[in-house]
């Protein structure tokens, strides 16, 4: 049926289209995916968007690429899952409710979810409906409290009392990972250290093999892999204990330079350490110290390791002895020292640390040279800075002379030999902390009886349900501890008298896993039907913003991986492949509200339409880099669609009635329009498939079109309407998987059934490539007059020759003298006339 009734025009009227196409593939199921399928299986996943009410730009950047991607593979023959969902717990739902009275964060949230649900289908996005989630649904979060306890029951969850980042804004800890700069990443507030009993999850049991299995992952960029590399931060080295003189106890220091030992002027504890309490009860400054450790303990990580903030230390007044030479080195407190990292301790090596070196200097501490670079003398009274080289142990007893990377497995061994040190792998990484006093999340599904202590809910008993009723205030501790019908309930074990654990769980829990539900989104026995699991991961491709690269991506790596011991699923890692887009700027800054330079695509989709807003992004900047939002770009976008829909206007009655494939004997213009066609297929297939190029995709399509009008000015009589039909519907079968509705329409309009994103890609014919022709340029006097065709791999002579002798050269030089010709053979020939 032709839109409106009426035969094609060449009025491109966008709203009209894209609305009907929306309607149809949504009655039609056009998108709904089967489970199984004989056809090799893709999984196609853009990172899911927390549920903020309205998409910003960078949405439909993400969700345009994706949809190439899932639109290009289905063509190619794939059966593709391309599901959406919402991450959809979090703290904006409950400040809402705190800041506008009277709305319930579900309320807001499914109010939200709606809108943006609405926005995506008015995006054209291909997805499949049927298998959306929520995380804030109950059939989902269930399921999360299922698999904490998964974890609880094989040891990798557990609650301990530590010293957590707090936001006094939010009203809730946060994890290392939300900690920007010494602030809320969320609210920018400065964040404050708090004493709170909390639930971890043990991913530092996994660090290794979260480290190693980065090797299984060529799919990924190196800078991901490179930032979580980092951030697991596994070194070498030994951990050596420092007797204390005069009291019982060690001080245990893990360090990667046990070869700089006899250095070794002081020692520094965290502020925070265990044994602080103890080397200062009674002395003199003990109250002196206990205050220097509470301005300390507020402080952000950020500010006590930050090379700009000054070191400050002070001396407990106690000593602890070193193992290898005996000698009594003062034990000291300093801001720069975390209990977090290794052992909450640091052996001052001044003369081979630079950290060490100044702070040294500044308090007065020795500096002695233990590592000198070979045919260099140093001397500790004369450096300005410290020596981190290699070299050869002197001033180091009997391994004196010995290479320092020989003497650091040297003095490590005699100091395993006396009990008194031991070779270690250190990592940076620290467990997951994922406790959260707030309302809108996951129950931790735990029960705390006097009788029986800790007890997790029966499973049976899941889900552990939010209440409805709370108010909301943010006073530092969950909203849940002032309900007491929820807190109140009955021991699972004994049946007595018992409390609910009111923390929430952090809402990476929720994201850590979500991909596995859309294969089974409304299964009712479990998370997941395993056979589906097992058909469909890992996902193939997985696009989404390099901002999370550590938090979302490392915590899913580490779930995938608990999941795979526990025998629950059969894949080792969640993602195979990974494209971490880049911002949208706009007047080279990200777009915000505070800026005010964001862009709507509410207003760009009815000003243009979604395929021209798709267009846009996807041509405007290669995926992984940053985009310019630039409003000619998208005008320009518009008017490339409008010729499209021109060009295929006015060649519809010849398209209808054009034989199915030219014939094998073209010559010329006709053979040189089908050239460009399959080069075109050939340029667009591998952009796509292999490099995620769409831009220069996109700009290989205009090229064909711009050829496509070239070669419909020539005379009827010259063109094969059978170039000109598989020219056309190959334009189309390539521009679907950018513009859908357009294609779609125009699709269907020239006569076709069927969705054209269910029609196969095209392929590009290798003989078609070869260029019999080349066309060249004819100069006079260095500017263009005219071209023309001459045989490939002609030479210059014959080249120069068949351009002076044509007709129409020899009428633009006509009563002239010719000086010079200037032959470039394939380029041009230019004319040299006065």
């Amino acid at each position: 049926m032709l839109l409106g009734g009426c035969p094609i025009n060449d009025k491109y009227n966008f709203s009209e289209v894209e609305a009907k196409w929306q309607t149809r593939w949504a009655e039609e199921g056009t998108y709904e995916i089967p489970d199984y399928s004989d056809r090799p299986k893709y999984y196609c996943l853009e990172m899911f968007p927390y549920p903020s009410g309205k998409l910003h730009m960078g949405h439909v950047r993400n969700y345009s690429i994706g949809d190439v991607v899932a639109r290009f593979k289905t063509m190619q023959g794939l059966h593709v899952l391309h599901p959406m969902g919402w991450d959809a717990f979090g703290l904006p739902a409950e400040n809402a409710a705190i800041k506008h009275g009277g709305i319930h964060p579900a309320d807001w949230t499914f109010a939200n979810i709606d809108n943006m649900r609405a926005q995506l289908k008015q995006m054209g996005i291909s997805y499949d409906w049927n298998r959306e989630v929520a995380t804030c649904h109950p059939g989902y979060y269930k399921w999360t409290q299922w698999l904490f306890l998964q974890l609880f029951k094989n040891g990798l969850a557990y609650k301990k009392e530590a010293a957590v980042n707090w936001c006094p804004a939010c009203a809730t800890v946060l994890a290392n990972e939300q900690v920007k700069d010494g602030g809320c990443e969320r609210c920018n507030t400065p964040v404050e250290k708090k004493e709170l009993a909390q639930w971890f999850f043990k991913i530092t049991d996994y660090a290794e093999r979260l480290l190693q299995d980065l090797e299984l992952l060529p799919g990924w960029p190196d800078k991901v892999k490179t930032m979580q590399e980092h951030w697991i931060g596994r070194s070498e080295g030994a951990e050596i204990d420092f007797k204390l003189d005069g009291l019982d106890g060690v001080i245990t220091v893990y360090t990667t330079r046990p070869d700089t030992i006899f250095g070794v002027t002081y020692m520094v504890l965290a502020p925070e350490h265990p044994l602080v309490e103890k080397l200062i009860a009674g002395s003199e400054r003990e109250a002196e110290i206990k205050e220097f450790i509470r301005k300390v303990r507020n402080l952000s990580e950020i500010d006590r390791t930050s090379n700009e903030v000054e070191k400050v230390g002070l001396q407990t007044g106690a000593y602890c002895i070193n193992p290898l030479n005996g000698e009594k080195v003062p034990v000291l407190i300093a801001n720069y020292v975390l209990l977090e990292y290794g052992t909450g301790c640091v052996m001052g090596v001044p003369a081979h640390d630079q950290r060490d070196f100044e702070f040294a200097r500044k308090y007065g501490y020795p500096v002695r040279v233990v590592i000198q670079p070979e045919g260099i003398e140093l001397d500790a009274a004369t450096m300005e800075s410290a020596y981190d080289g290699e070299g050869l142990l002197v001033n180091s007893g009997r391994f004196n002379g010995l290479p320092n990377t020989r003497a650091m497995k040297e003095i490590t061994s005699e100091l395993a030999g006396m009990g008194n040190g031991k070779f270690r792998v250190n990592y940076r990484l620290r467990d997951w902390l994922i406790s959260r006093q707030r309302y809108w999340g996951a129950p931790i599904p735990i029960i705390y009886c006097e009788r029986c202590g800790v007890v997790p809910v029966p499973e049976t008993d899941l889900p552990v349900l939010l209440p409805m009723d709370v108010e909301f205030k943010p006073t530092g501790r969950s909203p849940l501890a002032d309900c007491p019908d929820f807190v109140n309930t009955a021991c699972p074990s004994c049946g007595g008298a018992a409390i609910r654990e009111t923390d929430t769980m952090d809402t990476f829990m929720c994201s850590s896993w979500y991909y596995y539900r859309y294969t089974s989104p409304r299964d009712i026995d479990g998370p997941w039907d395993k056979a589906k699991v097992d058909y469909w991961l890992p996902v193939d491709q997985y696009i989404g913003g390099v901002e999370h690269a550590i938090l979302h991506l490392l915590y899913s790596r580490f779930f995938t991986k608990v999941l795979y011991d526990l025998k629950l699923i059969s894949n080792q890692e969640p993602f195979t492949n990974l494209l971490t887009q880049g911002m949208v700027l706009k007047d080279g800054t990200k777009m915000s509200k505070s800026k005010g330079n964001v862009v709507s695509p509410e207003d760009i989709v009815a000003r243009y339409g979604a395929d021209t807003a798709r267009l846009f992004i996807l041509f405007a900047a290669p995926p992984e880099r940053d985009l310019e939002w630039s409003d000619q770009g998208v005008e320009g976008c518009f008017r490339f669609l409008k010729r499209v829909w021109r060009l295929v206007a006015s060649l519809a009655s010849t398209l209808k009635t054009a034989p199915k494939r030219p014939s094998s004997g073209l010559v010329g213009l006709n053979r040189s329009m089908r050239r460009v066609t399959h080069a075109t297929i050939k340029k667009v297939t591998e952009d796509i498939s292999a490099r995620f190029n769409f831009n220069t995709a996109v700009s290989a399509v205009m090229e064909m079109v711009n050829a496509l009008y070239q070669y419909k000015e020539l005379p009827e009589t010259d063109r094969d309407p059978a170039v000109i039909r598989e020219a056309v519907e190959s334009l189309l079968l390539l521009l679907a998987p950018f513009a859908p509705h357009i294609t779609e329409e125009l699709w269907e309009e020239t006569g076709h059934t069927g969705s054209i994103h269910r029609q196969p890609w095209p392929s590009f014919d290798q003989a078609a490539l070869v260029e019999d022709e080349v066309t060249i340029v004819v100069q006079i006097n260095g500017k263009v007059r005219d071209r023309m065709l001459v045989p490939a791999g002609i030479g210059a002579a014959q080249m120069q020759e068949k351009v002076i002798q044509d007709p129409r050269v020899l009428k633009l030089t006509e009563g002239k003298q010719i000086i010079k010709v200037i032959p470039v053979p394939g380029k041009l020939v230019n004319i040299v006339v006065k």
